[in-house]
């Protein structure tokens, strides 16, 4: 497991407005991207690598449209 101390958490751009699809990003470590469910923030986080989150944010916004 990854050491996440120093994570500055931001809820995605991505995320609902109301509240209930939200998903936290925290993108300022260096070599890695966590994200974690605001709602379960306990609940684990997923780690990639910045090239693979790149990759992910790239397809989601041409699928998107």
């Amino acid at each position: 497991m990854r050491d996440l101390t120093g994570a500055r958490w931001r809820k995605s751009t991505r995320s609902g407005s109301t509240g209930g699809d939200c998903v936290e990003v925290a993108d300022n470590l260096p070599g890695v991207v966590a994200v974690r469910d605001t709602k379960d923030r306990d609940g684990g986080t997923l780690t990639f690598g910045p090239a693979a989150w790149s990759a992910f944010v790239g397809f989601a916004k041409t699928a998107a449209h």
